[in-house]
C-alpha cells in the first residue's frame, strides 16, 4: 500500500464553513488547529465552558443551507478573523471574540424556522468541539468516496464529510482495519481509535445546501452500516502536508 494526503480541511466554526490547508503542525493530544474552535448554540443551549453533544449546535443536518459555507481563517497580532461565504448570504468577516450578534443575523435567513434558532457563537473547551470524546483527527478514504459514489450514481464532494485529511492509494473502506493501529502521516504518529457514525449532512450538496445523494441508505444497503471515516489520537508534535504518504506502523 501506498496512501498520500491529497486534501487537508479544517472547519473553524462547527458546522459552519470548511476552509482547505496545504499543511499544518500537530500537537501531541490535539485536534487540528482551529478546528471546531467555535460553535454556534441554539435554542435553549448555554454557554457551560465544557464540551457539549451535538445536538446543541447549528449544523449541517439540522440547516442543510450551511453545507455550503466556506470559511477563511487569518490569526495575526490583532487576533482572529475568519472570512465566511455562502452563495445565498455572500461574504462576512468576523472576530469570533466580540462578533456573535453578526454572524448569527447573517445565518438567520439559511437556517430552519421551525428548528430551534442560533443565538450564540462560542469558544469551544480546550481540544474543540467535535463529535468525539477526546481531541480527534478525522482520516477519511477517497477510494471509499468513490465506492459510495459508484453505488449512488453520482459524484460526491469530499466536503459532505466534513473531514481533516483525505487520503488515496488503498482499497475502499481499508482504513476500517487500521482500529488499533499506529500511522505515521509526515512527522507525526496516530493512534487509530475507532470508526466515525455518520448523519444526515452527508446527504447536502456543499455547493449549493440542497440534499441531493441518500449517503446513508446507501452505506447500509451496500455495506451494512452508516460509518465513514475513522478517527485517530495526535501521539507527537510535528508537521503533515499534502502529498505525505502514510504507513500503518
Amino acid at each position: 500500500m501506498t496512501a498520500t494526503v491529497k486534501q487537508m480541511w479544517r472547519h473553524p466554526i462547527k458546522g459552519i464553513g470548511a476552509e482547505p490547508l496545504t499543511g499544518v503542525r500537530l500537537e501531541t493530544g490535539g485536534p487540528m488547529p482551529l478546528d471546531r474552535a467555535w460553535a454556534v448554540l441554539t435554542g435553549k443551549a448555554e454557554d457551560t465552558g465544557a464540551w457539549q453533544p451535538c445536538r446543541n449546535f447549528a449544523r449541517g443536518c439540522f440547516g442543510p443551507e450551511l453545507m455550503a459555507v466556506t470559511a477563511e481563517t487569518r490569526t495575526d497580532a490583532e487576533g482572529t478573523r475568519i472570512t465566511l461565504r455562502h452563495p445565498k448570504q455572500g461574504e462576512i468577516t468576523l472576530n469570533p471574540a466580540s462578533d456573535s450578534d453578526q454572524l448569527v443575523e447573517w445565518l438567520q435567513p439559511i437556517y430552519p424556522a421551525e428548528r430551534p434558532q442560533p443565538h450564540s457563537l462560542i469558544s469551544a473547551p480546550e481540544g474543540g468541539m467535535a463529535d468525539a470524546s477526546f481531541p480527534a483527527l478525522s482520516i477519511l478514504s477517497l477510494a471509499s468516496l468513490r465506492a459510495l459514489g459508484d453505488a449512488l450514481g453520482q459524484e460526491l464532494d469530499p466536503r459532505r464529510f466534513r473531514g481533516n485529511l483525505w487520503i488515496d492509494g488503498t482499497e475502499p473502506f481499508a482504513e476500517f482495519d487500521w482500529i488499533g493501529k499506529t500511522l505515521q502521516i509526515g512527522a507525526v504518529r496516530l493512534q487509530v481509535v475507532d470508526r466515525i457514525t455518520r448523519c444526515r449532512a452527508t446527504e447536502t450538496n456543499p455547493d449549493t445546501g440542497a440534499r441531493d445523494a441518500n449517503t446513508l441508505k446507501a452505506l447500509r444497503e451496500h455495506w451494512g452500516h452508516t460509518d465513514f471515516g475513522i478517527r485517530a489520537k495526535v501521539l507527537c508534535d510535528g508537521e503533515i502536508a499534502l502529498a505525505d504518504t502514510i504507513e500503518v506502523l
